[in-house]
């Protein structure tokens, strides 16, 4: 039964997660509250080690969740309830474009999509690197970090590095450097 009820709760969750994981939370907090799977604190403590934990903060929360409440068996529960739903929903939706892969107006549409993603990234990366770029644009730290992007796109493009291992050195000239 409790197996049952971590599923069902999740699959729930899972199926009206919109808005990314924080927005997920307070729903989640409503169900273990419900159901006294947790205490305020023990929910809190929980919620807090899954958002410093690699991955979707919402599949964290019901895996642990689910370990904390019924062992490995109730994260396997809870964290199958929470990511099928969106399992399904992504095959639907490719099997959907699979089919429809040849039509003439489905291809014209994603090469236009290429060129506004592409800049949509630039972009984001802008005001990531550079949040204020009035006020830095002749800092020295502006140099340096356009020196670190440009030398970890030419470790990837040129010496075909491994993606994790550019991140680590620039990481570590973040580290030098500022």
């Amino acid at each position: 039964m409790l197996f049952w009820q971590l599923f069902v709760s999740f699959l729930k969750i899972g199926f009206l997660s919109f808005g990314g994981g924080y927005a997920v939370i307070p729903m989640i907090q409503y169900e273990v509250q419900q159901h006294g799977w947790l205490s305020t604190g023990e929910f809190q403590r929980t919620v807090s080690i899954a958002g410093m934990s690699p991955g979707p903060i919402a599949t964290n929360s019901a895996t642990l969740i689910g370990y904390q409440t019924a062992g490995l068996a109730g994260a396997v529960t809870t964290t199958a309830g929470i990511v099928l739903p969106s399992l399904l929903i992504v095959i639907l939706i490719a099997a959907f474009f699979y089919r429809m892969n040849a039509n003439p107006w489905v291809k014209s549409s994603f090469y236009g999509l290429r060129p506004i993603i592409t800049g949509l990234i630039v972009y984001a990366a802008i005001h990531f690197g550079f949040p204020n770029p009035s006020e830095a644009i002749y800092h020295w730290t502006t140099f340096a970090t356009l020196l670190i992007g440009v030398l970890a796109f030419i470790a990837i493009t040129r010496y075909k590095l491994h993606p994790v291992t550019v991140i680590v050195c620039s990481g570590v000239a973040g580290i030098v450097l500022f």
